[in-house]
């Protein structure tokens, strides 16, 4: 890769072969969509790199993100995931990440998950053209309006700037800085990605 990466990424191999494999990629997987508004939320309060390090933790304690499974998780299943030093062992967040579940499944038997995330962007990812950190944002009028529906449909941990993070991780917004050899990459992918 000629040129500069991001430099939020630099200093940590998980946060280089995240940002160079998958930060950007346009994702309509609606489990993939899942898992990542699961972790986004996790991370409310934290650093992104906790959560990278715990990812395989929290993959093996919420069944692979399948949301029927933790859709029914019960008492007996919070008590185990509290007490699992593999994922962040926060109550609210844990309860979040069923009701956020049982909300999932109510979208995909109707419009679809993918479906809701990608219409705040038209169903397009959008190409920013940042030079410097400082120029991109924390939240913007898409991030606001996908947090207030996501709320309004039972969604918790799903604030503007946790949704705005969500967006960058999964394409919706290609915000690798314009010196970046990846945001070229990605903005050719955002071309080919969608089946």
């Amino acid at each position: 890769m000629s040129g500069d990466p991001c430099p939020w990424c630099l200093g940590h191999d998980e946060y280089v072969q995240y940002h160079d494999q998958e930060w950007g990629v346009p994702s309509y997987d609606p489990q993939h969509l899942f898992e990542m508004l699961i972790l986004e939320g996790a991370q409310a309060g934290l650093s992104w790199l906790t959560i990278l390090r715990k990812r395989k933790g929290y993959r093996k304690a919420f069944d692979n993100f399948n949301a029927e499974r933790i859709a029914g998780y019960g008492e007996r299943e919070v008590s185990r995931l509290l007490a699992d030093p593999g994922i962040v062992r926060n109550r609210l967040k844990v309860a979040s990440a069923i009701g956020n579940a049982q909300a999932f499944l109510a979208l995909e038997t109707g419009e679809g998950f993918s479906q809701l995330l990608w219409s705040f962007v038209d169903a397009k990812p959008i190409q920013n053209q940042w030079r410097t950190l400082q120029q991109v944002p924390a939240t913007t009028a898409g991030s606001d309006a996908m947090s207030r529906e996501l709320k309004r449909r039972g969604f918790r941990f799903v604030g503007s700037t946790i949704c705005y993070a969500f967006m960058q991780s999964v394409g919706m917004v290609n915000d690798h800085l314009l010196s970046c050899p990846r945001y070229q990459e990605v903005a050719s992918l955002a071309m080919t990605e969608k089946s």
